[in-house]
């Protein structure tokens, strides 16, 4: 089987020109090809150094970017620290202790600060990021468009409603993927990007004690790990076979009642969206296709545009 190091930045690309277009302001692949032609190559770099350093950092930058967008857009607010005039999202109970990659997008940002001061982005990082770290290991490329502008606030209540928590049904989900613009497809083909990564004990401890529509052997291996009490930070595989390659295995669990999270196993528990589920299963060129499209369609939710926003110079804290 091939490896995510054999695998690295060699993902398909699935679309090869779109141009994202948001009132009054209009996002392109090409939007930096100007004022900094080396940005791709310094997010891409970074990217590929991270994950090299630890693999599990692909998954988080990928996730860094939904619990971004699922928030007020694709604005950077994620990354913003608290200050003594507002709370930022860092401690929302779906970030807290759980978001990471925070000082990869910050050494990211340093770098293009210095190739071209005031001109990236953080929230476009974000989206390049994110995809780069999909290619990295192993899945499809899309053209990232940019043009983003950074927001100078957050909104901590905001991450704590509006991002699906693990213990979603699937109404709750479809929700939530709706509130911000996203189909049922689109939901589906963006849940595998649980196909990499890990998640705590906490996130599917209801699961493996309460769940009936779960794998006897798979519920009881996990049991070992994270008891009814205690082991909160132990991590669990989302993807049992291959977490550090993105493949459509994740789907096959489901087939197999072998989703880690509550909200995964929902997928495929009898609805009509099974039939997804099984799609991407047996076609992995489907899934990628469609994964794809539903990044691209995501990476445009409410983007600040015109004169709103600004562009951080750290990306941590507003200008």
């Amino acid at each position: 089987m091939a490896t995510p190091v054999m695998l690295r930045f060699v993902g398909v690309v699935v679309l090869a020109t779109l141009v994202i277009t948001a009132t009054g302001c209009k996002l392109s692949p090409s939007h930096y090809q100007s004022t900094c032609p080396k940005a791709l190559a310094i997010v891409r770099d970074g990217v590929a150094k991270a994950i090299k350093n630890e693999t599990r950092m692909g998954a988080s930058l990928l996730r860094l970017h939904f619990h971004d967008c699922f928030v007020n857009g694709c604005d950077a607010s994620i990354l913003l620290d608290d200050t003594p005039s507002f709370v930022g999202e860092k401690t929302a109970a779906p970030n807290n202790n759980s978001v990471r990659g925070f000082e990869v997008i910050d050494n990211i940002k340093a770098s293009l600060e210095k190739a071209c001061p005031g001109v990236v982005s953080c929230a476009d990082i974000i989206a390049l990021a994110a995809r780069d770290s999909v290619v990295y290991l192993g899945g499809p490329s899309w053209n990232v468009s940019l043009g983003r502008r950074d927001s100078t606030t957050a909104s901590r209540s905001l991450a704590n409603t509006s991002i699906p928590p693990p213990t979603s049904n699937l109404s709750a989900l479809i929700t939530s993927f709706s509130a911000q613009g996203l189909s049922v497809k689109n939901m589906v083909a963006l849940s595998g990007s649980h196909t990499i990564g890990l998640s705590r004990c906490t996130s599917f401890r209801g699961r493996i004690y309460n769940d009936s529509n779960i794998d006897a052997s798979f519920a009881r291996k996990l049991r070992m790990k994270c008891p009814t009490s205690g082991n909160d930070n132990v991590l669990q595989r989302l993807d049992i076979q291959t977490p550090t390659l993105f493949d459509n295995f994740y789907y096959k669990n489901l087939l197999q009642k072998k989703g880690l999270l509550h909200s995964d196993q929902e997928l495929f528990n009898g609805s009509s969206v099974g039939s997804l589920v099984k799609k991407y299963a047996c076609d992995s060129s489907a899934f990628f296709q469609d994964f794809a499209r539903a990044m691209i369609k995501m990476s445009k939710i409410r983007p600040p545009k015109g004169s709103n926003g600004q562009i951080r110079k750290n990306c941590r804290k507003v200008n």
